[in-house]
């Protein structure tokens, strides 16, 4: 039997001074299935803006393998086609090293929904065991998150 193709998963997020807290991390849990929203925990660490204005970064990493294949199918099924084709398009630009780099809405996450998003959003680092652009490709095409069908 092969390993799982992710080692982790990094689920960040910025809570600036005009935020409340609470509300950015449960945007941030809303992208996790909520039957398994409380094994993900987040740790709080405080920031100062270029300003001096407060922020708390909120990060988690999940190492827990069937937690990792439930966290990427349900983001999969809920991104949309055209994320998923913007993602197959981009993926060159959001790998490194191993890792991919994805970007969601925080405000949209808070309501349920999944949409790419550049500013202020929730990231995600998706650590794979494999470095090579195709084999992530191919990869990500069998977890869901992109479809080279169409």
């Amino acid at each position: 039997m092969s390993r799982f193709p992710v080692s982790y998963v990094d689920i960040s997020v910025f809570a600036h001074a005009t935020e409340d807290p609470e509300r950015v991390v449960n945007a941030a849990l809303n992208i996790i299935p909520a039957e398994h929203a409380e094994k993900v925990t987040f740790k709080r660490k405080r920031l100062k803006g270029d300003y001096g204005n407060p922020i708390i970064l909120f990060k988690a990493r999940i190492e827990d393998e069937d937690l990792i294949k439930v966290f990427i199918g349900y983001i999969a099924d809920k991104m949309t086609r055209l994320d998923k084709d913007r993602l197959l398009y981009e993926m060159p630009l959001r790998l490194d090293k191993g890792s991919l780099y994805i970007r969601f809405d925080k405000q949209a996450a808070f309501y349920g929904n999944l949409k790419f998003r550049g500013e202020d959003p929730i990231h995600i680092r998706i650590r794979f065991r494999k470095s090579r652009v195709q084999d992530i490709i191919e990869i990500c095409e069998g977890l869901g998150l992109i479809d080279r069908s169409s």
